[in-house]
């Protein structure tokens, strides 16, 4: 499973970014299955009604629930670690969807991630070393 963020959903849905023909490369090739949190969904559907509209986020819930895309679950037991982790970062910042990101690599054991966010997934650690590796934007 590969890690999603928000910045590639977002590419992804919205034809206007300069991201999405890349992002559309990306799916087409990608052989593995992704993976989400629901803060990365939430904010995912905020900015894309904010940018194009309430369909734009139809179209992204309709492709979670096709099961193109499995989601894990943040627990209020993860708080201390979000709270670490947001504090950690704070010069970044980091918000709630890129910390469960970091937890939820932690719980796959890899960094594999999709995302737009070159600066802070080149900057994040998971396991409090290990780098993320972005296979949107490889550098």
């Amino acid at each position: 499973m590969v890690l999603s963020d928000t910045g590639f959903w977002y590419a992804f849905f919205n034809p206007k970014d300069k991201f999405h023909p890349h992002s559309l490369a990306v799916m087409k090739r990608l052989d593995e299955g992704l993976i989400t949190t629901w803060p990365v969904i939430t904010e995912t559907c905020y900015l894309l009604g904010k940018a194009l509209g309430s369909r734009s986020q139809l179209r992204f819930l309709q492709a979670l629930d096709a099961s193109y895309v499995e989601v894990y679950q943040i627990y209020p037991k993860h708080l201390p670690q979000i709270q670490r982790l947001m504090h950690k970062y704070a010069g970044l910042p980091m918000d709630l969807a890129d910390a469960s990101l970091v937890i939820l690599a932690e719980e796959l054991g890899h960094g594999r991630i999709l995302s737009t966010d070159r600066r802070d997934f080149k900057t994040y650690r998971w396991k409090n070393h290990k780098p993320f590796q972005n296979l949107l934007l490889p550098e």
